[in-house]
């Protein structure tokens, strides 16, 4: 997608006028920015709109990514960000996104619109060992499955030979079940 194409609000345009124009039918809301309301939303689209969060060492990750990948129709309230460099990072943070500080392997990282975001196979592990914690992953669970339905299989394979992870029991059934309503 060309930059040209992303209406970030302060910066060519105010969030006044980006607001006129989305009343106007020209623009569209998608994450933190606006873009012209016939550009087909895609995942390097997605990941634009919310470039200004994921700093330079950092890559979007769990409910973030699962969106990026095209789970869901709207983003996540707050976004969350893994480290994707092997050296520690020192992000910006706000109210609006979470840090895991946990890295990403390389393999694990794949570039889309000008960001690191984690793959699809990584969201997905992510999300099912998070689910301990945060019951509200199983719905970008269940979004991801709709989207990649192969990735249930896959995460769940991938799990077989972890011993000693945290939340890896509990994630583990979460994709079982989820197999089992979606095969």
């Amino acid at each position: 997608m060309h930059p040209a194409l992303l209406y970030v609000p302060g910066r060519r345009l105010s969030l006044s006028e980006l607001s006129a124009a989305r009343l106007d039918g020209h623009v569209v809301e998608l994450g933190d920015a606006y873009i012209p309301a016939d550009l087909t939303e895609s995942a390097d689209v997605r990941a634009s709109s919310i470039a200004s969060l994921v700093r330079p060492g950092t890559a979007a990750a769990g409910p973030s990514a699962a969106w990026i990948h095209g789970a869901g129709d709207t983003p996540p309230a707050v976004h969350h960000i893994r480290r994707s460099v092997p050296r520690r990072v020192r992000p910006q943070l706000s109210g609006r996104v979470i840090f895991h500080d946990g890295p990403l392997g390389e393999e694990e990282v794949i570039r889309l619109g000008d960001i690191d975001v984690s793959t699809p196979l990584r969201t997905m592990l992510d999300l099912a060992t998070g689910v301990h914690r945060d019951p509200r992953l199983r719905e970008w669970i269940d979004h991801l499955a709709r989207v990649q339905p192969s990735l249930v299989a896959e995460s769940i394979y991938a799990m077989a030979d972890w011993n000693r992870v945290p939340g890896s029991r509990i994630g583990r059934s979460v994709l079982e079940r989820v197999a089992l309503r979606t095969s």
